[in-house]
């Protein structure tokens, strides 16, 4: 669960507006966006991988395309793969997460909208290389049912040790607004942005990456900026403690644009929230929407990838390298 705590030292910080652009959206104005990342350093191959969504407004297709790049300096990037919603049968998909395996193979788990179901889930595509991904040969990795769920969405995955550990935005059943009916939930395919309902982030283990043990709560929404969700985007191993930074809103005209907070946890079940009363990293612009940070720490340097707001309301991709001690969890 979540608690309060002293701040200990924080990773270096740094300011959004400085970042340099490495995707723009493929329109202007609102609900235009492209971010959602979620990158890797591979020290073998010494390049970056980098997924991102693209997304356009509601009545236009949301998250129509999802892509993967690379790059040797973290900044320019050549994309590599692609995929569409319509290869996943779906009306979305969101954030996904990269984490090669041991024996050097390569993973996306994949959050999209499940139809007919309207749900949102997870899945699993693995190749030798992020360009054999096949969305035609995926493998559902965590139903919502199998948590007592209404959506199940986001993930962020990392190992430490034997274990590959799962942070799982999600819409506990059981904070449903009494009396909700299945159009109020899911009329819109998308339950995370609906105010019946809570979006913490949960935690689940496992031993191969694919077959994953529930552990519950992690990340539990607050009582003021953060108030609806508490959706985790990254960890960063700080020893002795993991910094573990998410996205929160309060539910009232903020819907999409998310800030960044941070909690701090020592051994990954109980989590102290040093950001409770405003965010730790927001955009200057329009409602402030800096969401989805991502941490890839490459030898002195931690490269931080996040979707931003612009002030003509779309989202662009940015990264920002700053010099820092953390230790790699991919």
């Amino acid at each position: 669960m979540t608690n309060q705590a002293a701040a200990p030292p924080v990773p270096p910080l740094f300011d959004p507006e400085q970042g340099a652009v490495v995707k723009e959206p493929d329109g202007r104005g609102p609900g235009w966006w492209v971010g959602a990342p979620s990158a890797l350093y591979d020290r073998e191959r010494q390049r970056f991988y980098l997924y991102y969504r693209q997304r356009r407004p509601l009545g236009e297709g949301r998250g129509w395309r999802v892509g993967v790049a690379e790059s040797a300096d973290g900044v320019r990037f050549t994309e590599i793969w692609h995929a569409t919603k319509e290869q996943f049968g779906s009306s979305s998909i969101e954030r996904s997460c990269i984490l090669k395996r041991p024996d050097g193979a390569y993973r996306l788990y994949v959050s999209y909208v499940a139809m007919p179901q309207n749900r949102w889930r997870i899945d699993l595509l693995e190749a030798e290389d992020p360009r054999g991904w096949d969305p035609g040969r995926r493998v559902t990795i965590l139903a919502p049912e199998a948590v007592d769920a209404e959506g199940v969405k986001d993930p962020v995955l990392f190992t430490v040790g034997p274990r590959t550990y799962m942070f799982v935005p999600y819409g506990p059943r059981a904070s449903v607004v009494p009396g909700s009916t299945e159009e109020q939930l899911h009329g819109t395919g998308n339950v995370f942005t609906i105010p019946r309902i809570k979006h913490p982030s949960g935690l689940a283990v496992s031993e191969d990456g694919v077959r994953f043990d529930w552990l519950g709560d992690a990340t539990l929404p607050g009582g003021g900026w953060d108030r609806q969700m508490a959706r985790v985007s990254c960890v960063l191993h700080t020893p002795p403690v993991f910094q573990v930074f998410y996205d929160g809103r309060t539910g009232e005209g903020d819907i999409y644009e998310d800030k960044t907070g941070l909690c701090v946890t020592l051994d990954l079940r109980t989590f102290h929230k040093l950001t409770p009363d405003a965010p730790l990293l927001q955009s200057p612009h329009g409602q402030g929407c800096l969401r989805y940070l991502e941490a890839v720490p490459v030898g002195d340097r931690i490269f931080f990838y996040y979707e931003y707001g612009r002030p003509d309301g779309a989202h662009e991709l940015r990264v920002h390298a700053v010099e820092g001690l953390a230790r790699p969890l991919r």
